[in-house]
C-alpha cells in the first residue's frame, strides 16, 4: 500500500508501517510487535531508503532511517503497554465486581440478622407488657373455672350459667394462646407469609399489647380508626414489627420532654387513601429538625442513648417490600408524625 501511495508524496510515506506495528503489538503482544518492527525495518531499508532496492544505506539517509527504527520501536512499546494497561484494568474491574457482589451478599445477611436482633431487643423491652397480657387471660380462666365449679355444685346445678362460664374459659384460653403465638412469631426467623387481614384489628391488638407499658410511662394511646377499612394482603408479623417500632419510638420521644399542662399521649390513625391503606403515629416529642429528618431512616443512625439505629431502617425496608412507603414529617403543633401506606390489592391479584 505504501508503494502505491509513494508517488503522491515528495518524501517517503511510511505512516502505514507505524499503524501495522501498533496493530501487531496491540493484538499480538510484545513478541509480534518486535517482529513487525524488524520486518518493517527490512522492507523500508530495501524499498524506501536510497539506494533503492538494496540493503545498503546512503550516508544522507542514515538519520532518516534511524529515526524510523526508533519511532517504530516506540510505537510498538506504546501499543503493547496500552494493551497491558487495558487488560489490567479489566481484571481489576472484574475483581472489584466480584468483591462488591460478595460484600452485597454479606450486607444482606447482616441486615437480616440485625432485623432479628431488633425484634428481640424490642420484645425484651416489653417483658412487663408480655407478662401482663398473658396473666390477664390466665387469671380469667382460673376465675371462671372456680365459678363453673360453683354453678355445678349448686342444688340443683345451674347448667346454663355453667355452660356460659365454660364458653368464657374457652375464649380466654384462646386469647392467651394467640398472645403466645404472636410473641413466638416475632422471635422466630420465619419466611414472610402474606395473608388478608384488617389493619384496624392489628392496631387494636397492638394497643392492647402495649397498654401496660404505656401506663408505666404515664402515656395514653388514642386511636382514630376509619370504619369500613378494606383488608390488605401483607405479612401480619412484619407489619406488627413496623407498628411496634413506630409506637415504641413515639413513646420514647414523648417521655424525653416535659409537656407543661399538656397530655402525654400519642395518636394512631388509619384511613383509606386512594388505592392504599394509610396508618400514622403522632407523638408530642422533641420533633424532627432538618438534619434528623434527612438521616432518620439511615442504618445505624439513632437519637436514643442506647439505640442501635436499625428499627426505622428495617421498618422502611419491610414497607417497601410490600410496595408501600414509610416517611416522617414534623407535627405542626410539636412532635413528629410517622406514616406508612400499604397498597390495597384485589383478592385475585398476584404478588
Amino acid at each position: 500500500m505504501t508503494l502505491s501511495l509513494q508517488r503522491l508524496f515528495p518524501y517517503p510515506f511510511l505512516f502505514l508501517f507505524f499503524g501495522a506495528v501498533m496493530a501487531s503489538a496491540w493484538f499480538g503482544g510484545t513478541g509480534p510487535g518486535i517482529f513487525s518492527v524488524l520486518m518493517s525495518t527490512v522492507i523500508v531499508e530495501y524499498f524506501f531508503v536510497p539506494p533503492f532496492y538494496s540493503f545498503s544505506v546512503s550516508t544522507t539517509a542514515e538519520a532518516y532511517f534511524g529515526a524510523f527504527v526508533v519511532c517504530a520501536l516506540i510505537a510498538s512499546w506504546v501499543s503493547d503497554s496500552k494493551r497491558k494497561s487495558e487488560e489490567a484494568l479489566m481484571e481489576a474491574r472484574s475483581q472489584l465486581e466480584i468483591r462488591v457482589s460478595e460484600r452485597t451478599a454479606e450486607l444482606m445477611k447482616t441486615q437480616a440478622e440485625l432485623a432479628h436482633l431488633s425484634q428481640v431487643l424490642s420484645m425484651g423491652e416489653l417483658t412487663a407488657s408480655i407478662a401482663h397480657e398473658i396473666s390477664q387471660p390466665l387469671t380469667a380462666v382460673v376465675t371462671h373455672g372456680h365459678a363453673c365449679v360453683e354453678w355445678l355444685s349448686a342444688s340443683p346445678p345451674n347448667l346454663e350459667k355453667a355452660r356460659l362460664t365454660a364458653d368464657r374459659i374457652i375464649q380466654d384460653g384462646t386469647r392467651a394462646g394467640a398472645v403466645l403465638s404472636r410473641i413466638r412469631a416475632l422471635f422466630k426467623k420465619e419466611a414472610p407469609a402474606k395473608g388478608w387481614f384488617d389493619m384496624n384489628e392489628l392496631i387494636h391488638e397492638l394497643t392492647t399489647f402495649l397498654r401496660e407499658e404505656a401506663q408505666r410511662r404515664h402515656i395514653s394511646i388514642r386511636t382514630e380508626l376509619a370504619s369500613g377499612l378494606p383488608k390488605v394482603r401483607a405479612d401480619r408479623v412484619q407489619l406488627q414489627q413496623v407498628m411496634l417500632n413506630l409506637v415504641m419510638n413515639a413513646m420514647d420521644a414523648t417521655i424525653m420532654i416535659e409537656t407543661a399542662g399538656e397530655p402525654r399521649d400519642l395518636i394512631i390513625r388509619s384511613r383509606e387513601n386512594g388505592e392504599s391503606v394509610s396508618v400514622s403515629v403522632e407523638d408530642r416529642g422533641v420533633g424532627l429538625d432538618a438534619t434528623t429528618a434527612a438521616k432518620i431512616f439511615d442504618p445505624f443512625f439513632t437519637t436514643k442513648p442506647h439505640g442501635i439505629g436499625m428499627g426505622l431502617s428495617i421498618s422502611r425496608s419491610i414497607i417497601e417490600s410490600h410496595r408501600g412507603r414509610l416517611w416522617a414529617e414534623p407535627r405542626p403543633s410539636g412532635g413528629a408524625i410517622f406514616q406508612f401506606t400499604v397498597p390495597i390489592q384485589s383478592p385475585d391479584s398476584d404478588d
